[in-house]
């Protein structure tokens, strides 16, 4: 009788992601309902015991670096499991990379964030040169040459990880180079020079704190010219077949993300092409920023769905006191919170996405509110997501504290989004000084809110107090991250209260406008109604529904 297990959850594993509802919803609404079979066949890949399989083993055999070969010659060669290349490969033959820029399809950014967001639960670490590689296109466009060079062969839907120049093959990922150590954020302050060659290129020297994914094709990277903060393409092998002059230096040990490789990368006379003016560097790269920045609020989106659904899924199957967890008012108390912070951050990640189709078809106003929704968006949604990380674990007891729930995984990704492309301060103040620059983003982004007046009174006066929010000049900068976090909080209310189910949209009023809520999850105030809410979150059945081979 000590041997037989009772009481314990079945695994959660062979569903279909596309059953929450707040993904169908957001098609249907932007017109994108067309491509549902295909985000149905990410799905249920993603849900599968295959995928979770390549996942686990990518993170539990991190990267390994080779500065030289056997015989002493510098190599700077990273080595992957297997399975992370099989991960990539499955990424980019769903499109979950720069596919999007070269699709005629006018939701083709909406669909593949859907996409991303539900391939991400197997594995995060893979997806940072996915998304790279994603970004890298919108500053490409800055040098028609380079595009033309470049642009086709990321978007193209495969992976070829070999080691050979990009002329020579037909996938490419691309990367990001920036920070350094005496900076981080502060990339002014950045000593890499460049120094202009006669054939027109460039020979880089210095070394880069921070260098993700150092087996990408092609890198974009900041250095100093006479002229100021420059913008570079290095590709890791020139066009002759020799190494670029990028030396791995060594590979980061982190808190998570142990599937991808970030270095440090020293440059000796690397050759570099100018992208864009010399001196404009940051407004160039700020292009990519933005880019990744949406990344980081789908990911942070991401591991909140992820999260609820795994403690929902627990809390159905575990009993206490007589009674499934799931029924217990407390408990259906906290899983409802977490549901309501998730279908939030989700339905407004998945919005921004659809602003880069407005924006990519002409809409001005789109690109406005894209360029403040992001900044917005990314600030808070990623500072919220380690503390629901933490909270969905918890759901789960000691079990959740265990590593093969893989709730500590999700636990330990959290935070990055929140640093990555600029900590909570970086992206509070780039609001700031967007409004300060565009003050018709801000009067877009107020415009948007607007929109949803009417709806509930106690939205519009929490708008009408947010109103004077940049009155004071004085003490803006102090007030940053109360500012862009109300602006956030504003704007998935307004998202709810037009397009999300009422259940949602009354609890994340009554609690997140209205003031009625703890400083914890699972302290949503009497009276509502917590089923729909819950229901919405919770996977339908379980068992294998489809296998896939990357």
């Amino acid at each position: 009788m000590t041997h037989d297990v009772l009481n314990q959850v079945p695994p959660l594993v062979g569903f279909d992601g596309m059953d929450h509802p707040v993904f169908p919803e957001a098609l249907a609404r932007f017109g994108a309902t067309d491509a549902s079979e295909s985000l149905h066949k990410i799905a249920r890949a993603a849900g599968s015991a295959h995928a979770f399989a390549l996942g686990d083993r990518a993170e539990a055999h991190p990267p390994v670096l080779h500065t030289h070969d056997r015989y002493g010659h510098r190599v700077d060669q990273v080595a992957y499991d297997p399975s992370y290349h099989k991960l990539m490969a499955t990424a980019t033959g769903f499109g979950l990379h720069a596919a999007p820029w070269t699709s005629n399809d006018p939701n083709a950014h909406l669909v593949r964030a859907v996409g991303f967001n539900l391939w991400g639960a197997v594995d995060a670490g893979h997806q940072c040169p996915i998304t790279m590689t994603y970004a890298a296109v919108p500053a490409l466009r800055e040098d028609a040459d380079l595009a033309d060079r470049y642009v086709a062969k990321l978007a193209a839907g495969g992976y070829d990880p070999s080691f050979r120049a990009p002329e020579e093959k037909e996938f490419l990922t691309a990367g990001m180079s920036m920070t350094e150590k005496q900076g981080g954020s502060d990339i002014r302050a950045n000593t890499t020079t460049a120094t202009p060659q006669p054939d027109g290129t460039y020979l880089i020297n210095g070394h880069k704190w921070f260098t993700s994914a150092p087996m990408s094709d092609l890198f974009l990277t900041l250095a100093n010219t006479d002229a100021g903060v420059t913008c570079f393409v290095l590709p890791r092998v020139l066009p002759d077949g020799t190494a670029n002059g990028l030396r791995l230096q060594r590979l980061k040990t982190k808190l998570g993300n142990h599937s991808n490789a970030s270095s440090e990368v020293e440059y000796v006379n690397a050759v570099g092409w100018r992208l864009g003016d010399e001196g404009r560097g940051v407004a160039t790269i700020i292009r990519m920023v933005n880019a990744t920045r949406l990344d980081c609020a789908l990911g942070s989106a991401t591991s909140m769905r992820v999260g609820v659904q795994m403690a929902v899924h627990h809390a159905i199957h575990r009993h206490a006191f007589g009674k499934a967890l799931v029924d217990q008012p407390l408990m259906r108390n906290v899983l409802a919170d977490l549901a309501v912070e998730a279908e939030a951050a989700t339905s407004t990640a998945l919005w921004l996405a659809s602003l880069t189709d407005r924006s990519e078809a002409g809409d001005d106003q789109a690109e406005l509110l894209r360029r403040i929704g992001i900044a917005v968006t990314k600030y808070y949604v990623c500072k919220r997501a380690p503390i629901h990380a933490a909270e969905a674990l918890e759901c789960l007891g000691g079990n959740g504290y265990i590593e093969d729930s893989r709730m500590p995984r999700l636990y330990r990704e959290a935070p990055l989004m929140s640093i990555w492309e600029g900590s909570g301060n970086v992206a509070a103040l780039d609001t700031l000084r967007a409004a300060a620059k565009q003050p018709e983003s801000v009067a877009a982004l107020m415009s948007e809110l607007d929109a949803a007046r009417g709806a509930e009174p106690r939205y519009d006066a929490f708008l009408d107090r947010l109103g004077s929010a940049f009155a004071d000049v004085d003490t803006v900068q102090l007030r940053a991250r109360r500012i862009v976090g109300e602006l956030a909080v504003a704007l998935q209310a307004s998202q709810l209260l037009r397009h999300g189910h009422p259940a949602v949209a009354e609890a994340f009023v009554a609690s997140r406008l209205a003031g009625d809520h703890g400083d914890v999850f699972g302290t949503l105030p009497a009276g509502l109604d917590l089923a729909p809410i819950i229901e919405r979150a919770t996977l339908k059945g379980t068992g294998e529904v489809e296998e896939f081979i990357a």
